[in-house]
């Protein structure tokens, strides 16, 4: 059920990077300017919001059936990603990609809640292969681009078609395992019960600095590595390669997070990978322009590390979220990261124009700072956490 899970749930959130992916096609053919291509990334960031928002507030995650519930959500995601290909221009295609985003709220945490059922012990590793399979889907575009002429046609249709290969699979092939959670009835306060309960509260601090720099990053670095490659005087033969390597290499960071928080515990998994990251936003930029080899291997070791503790906010809040509450609990967690990393995702074209590449990431490092200290608050609330 894991690995049919890890399948689906990478072909589903295929879908969220294929305008970022050829942004520079799509600006090309609709005469976009620079904020305008930093739009197409960041409208999915805030459909994503909207999404989660309304699930949270009318506790979908918890009073729907989470099978249905990611089927339904992937194959309209499919539907709305697809019709990029026909938008007549640039508002069209900014609303389709906000739809995109707010239908692929039903794909990621349901998705999380459905593998926390299989698992108890393990349950680190179980959300880190979900957390890792949704980066290596994030990153597939990449992957399709570098096909000879895959073209914007071969990027989006073939990123649909995954998703709804993903809706089936979950559809047909999922079933519960034995630790589910109970089914929680509608209620309006449900939302406000999960942000007054401190410890939830907390683990969502910690994911709002890890989402700081997150997307941010996996947005804007295949345009970093482009952008130093042509510095350097390189070609362009390895860039996309390289710009798919740092953002799959998150996948393998997920399950090996998920592996050593198992054993060395949540808290501290997540100190010591925010920190790698964070050194990991300060160091690439200087390095711009550099031997091309060199400056990806380092953005293939922050994209392992930035993503490593990612799944671990999310167990967390399994394990301390109200009872009756994991979904929504779970749900209002990324909405309010996705609404932060909207922030970054927009800010860091801007600032490279006024700063250069050198220092555009550098930002970002504040991000990992402000969780350490969250969650370092957090570890003292739980027996052992420190």
């Amino acid at each position: 059920m894991l690995a049919l899970l890890a399948v689906a749930e990478l072909l589903g959130m295929s879908l969220w990077f294929t305008a970022t992916a050829v942004s520079g096609e799509l600006g090309a053919r609709w005469g976009l300017s620079p904020g305008q291509v930093g739009w197409l990334a960041t409208v999915v960031n805030l459909g994503f919001v909207a999404g989660t928002a309304v699930a949270a507030v009318l506790n979908l995650a918890d009073i729907l059936r989470s099978r249905a519930y990611f089927a339904v959500a992937a194959v309209l995601a499919a539907l709305a990603n697809a019709a990029v290909l026909v938008a007549p221009g640039f508002a069209v295609a900014l609303g389709l990609r906000f739809a995109t985003g707010f239908l692929l709220a039903g794909v990621y945490p349901p998705a999380m809640k459905m593998a926390a059922t299989w698992f108890r012990s393990a349950r680190g590793l179980a959300i880190g292969t979900i957390v890792g399979a949704l980066t290596v889907g994030k990153a597939m575009p990449y992957l399709i681009k570098g096909f000879p002429d895959a073209g914007v046609e071969g990027v989006v249709l073939g990123a649909s078609a995954g998703a709804t290969l993903g809706a089936v699979l979950v559809a047909v092939f999922y079933r519960d395992g034995p630790f589910t959670f109970s089914r929680g009835r509608f209620s309006w306060g449900l939302a406000a019960r999960v942000v007054r309960h401190r410890e939830t509260r907390l683990a969502t601090a910690g994911y709002l600095g890890h989402m700081w720099e997150l997307y941010a990053m996996w947005a804007w670095v295949p345009a970093f590595l482009a952008a130093s490659s042509e510095a350097a005087g390189h070609g362009h033969a390895f860039v996309e390669l390289a710009g798919f390597g740092a953002l799959a290499a998150g996948g393998v960071g997920c399950v090996w997070g998920g592996w050593a928080a198992d054993r060395m515990g949540r808290e501290r998994l997540v100190v010591w990978a925010m920190a790698v990251s964070g050194l990991c936003c300060v160091v690439v930029g200087p390095l711009f322009g550099s031997a091309f080899a060199l400056v990806a291997a380092v953005t293939m070791v922050w994209g392992f590390f930035v993503v490593a503790d990612s799944a671990q906010f999310s167990a967390l809040v399994t394990e301390v979220a109200p009872e009756g509450t994991v979904g929504t609990a779970l749900t209002l967690q990324t909405c309010v990261g996705f609404l932060l990393a909207a922030v970054t995702v927009q800010a860091v074209p801007p600032l490279a124009e006024v700063v250069g590449w050198r220092w555009a990431f550098a930002v970002l490092a504040l991000g990992p700072a402000a969780g350490i200290v969250a969650i370092r608050r957090f570890a003292r609330l739980r027996p052992g956490g420190e």
